[in-house]
């Protein structure tokens, strides 16, 4: 992830702009209040020269940045210079010490910059004495009250923009980490739906094609007729894995449901794939499902039933399978009932059973599906009473 910059603060920037204005407005006005009243005085061209030269100086300031560099040190001891000798020549300049406050305070380290603004304010207290002529208490107590102020103003500004720097900081490191998170889990999360992918279609098709090529070994002594049928159907299964397995490279779209028809054809595809001499399938429906039904519901609700068919099959023992699929306003149901032998949903290890999958992916995957979606999954068996898997999953209401 890039680098945020974080570009100068607006109030900062307000701040440097009133300040810097406000100097040549405090300088122009000193320089008018001398010519009015010390116009032939011998040190008028010493005094508007001066001005010139500090109002020159000053100008320079921006250009050598704000960090205490050499160049940048130099130029602020020629600017507090220029500015004494002037108050020297002239009290009346000594209000000017107020942007130089800000000046030095941005300039140096705290502990420097605090003794360079006792330093101006002693001279301005001194020049305005001068000036008053007698010990006024307004003119003792008011510059050390203004630099005062000034110090304490940009003294806590500047904690508040260490503090906000720090803060966002940590708001960019937890939005890395966050966003490092977040990929992280979008990579375990793809991981996992592409292990259920690959159980629900090419293991599962390899599992069936192992199963009768060994049962076509079995019999091609004794019954070359059904040994060839189980063949011919190895090879029907090998050639829709195939297809499937094109699809999962190219989309991960389950191919019945790319050829188009909706879930009911494929629902009644996998059924009359998974009907066999032994084990025959059928499909219900109760309602119209919602046109279009979304991509993710159908591709869920068809991988379930691969799932629960494919361990039907399997384990089950059953000769009759029924898949039934209920279409109400708020959700959709699918049932996968078979008379096979059963098992006991509670027991803490169960023998392979319907719906069950002693490799671990069967009933975590249909679960994990679910579990995405809002879902919820049921499942009522007994020992030789068949097995009933229910998944619903919710839709939005029609």
């Amino acid at each position: 992830m890039p680098t945020v910059a974080v570009p100068e603060r607006d109030d900062t920037r307000a701040l440097t702009v009133v300040m810097h204005t406000a100097f040549f407005v405090l300088l122009s006005a000193s320089v008018a209040r001398y010519l009015a009243r010390h116009a032939d005085g011998p040190h008028t061209p010493w005094v508007i020269a001066l001005s010139v030269l500090l109002a020159a100086l000053y100008v320079l300031g921006p250009a050598l940045g704000t960090r205490p560099t050499p160049r940048r040190l130099t130029w602020l001891g020629l600017v507090v210079a220029a500015w004494a000798l002037l108050v020297v020549l002239a009290p009346s300049f000594a209000w000017c010490a107020v942007p130089l406050f800000y000046t030095g305070l941005r300039t140096l380290p705290l502990r420097a910059a605090v003794p360079l603004v006792a330093l101006l304010t002693a001279l301005a207290v001194a020049a305005q004495l001068r000036l008053a002529g007698w010990a006024d208490p307004n003119v003792l107590l008011a510059p050390p009250a203004v630099a005062a102020v000034a110090t304490t103003v940009f003294v806590v500004m500047q904690r508040q923009a260490v503090r906000r720097d720090a803060l966002i900081d940590d708001l960019v490191r937890t939005r890395r980490e966050l966003a490092a998170t977040e990929r992280r889990e979008g990579t375990l999360a793809e991981r996992e739906r592409l292990a259920r992918e690959i159980h629900d279609t090419l293991a599962q098709g390899l599992s069936s094609q192992r199963m009768l090529l060994q049962a076509a070994d079995r019999l091609w002594d004794t019954a070359p007729g059904t040994a060839r049928d189980h063949v011919r159907t190895a090879a029907a299964i090998a050639e829709r894995s195939l297809a499937e397995a094109r699809r999962f490279v190219h989309d991960l779209t389950p191919a019945d449901l790319a050829e188009g028809g909706g879930l009911l054809q494929a629902l009644r595809a996998v059924a009359e794939r998974e009907t066999t001499p032994r084990l025959t399938v059928r499909v219900h429906t109760e309602g119209s499902p919602p046109d279009p039904l979304p991509a993710p519901v159908e591709s869920a609700l068809l991988r379930i039933a691969q799932g629960a068919l494919a361990n039907v099959r399997e384990h089950a023992a059953a000769t009759t399978a029924t898949l039934t699929l209920t279409c109400l306003d708020d959700q959709i149901v699918l049932d996968v009932t078979d008379d096979g032998r059963g098992f006991d949903p509670g027991a803490p290890a169960p023998a392979p059973a319907a719906a069950t999958d002693p490799r671990g992916h069967g009933l975590p995957a249909i679960r994990a599906r679910l579990r995405q979606l809002g879902g919820t999954l049921t499942i009522e068996s007994a020992p030789g009473e068949g097995t009933a898997l229910s998944a619903a999953i919710p839709l939005e209401p029609r």
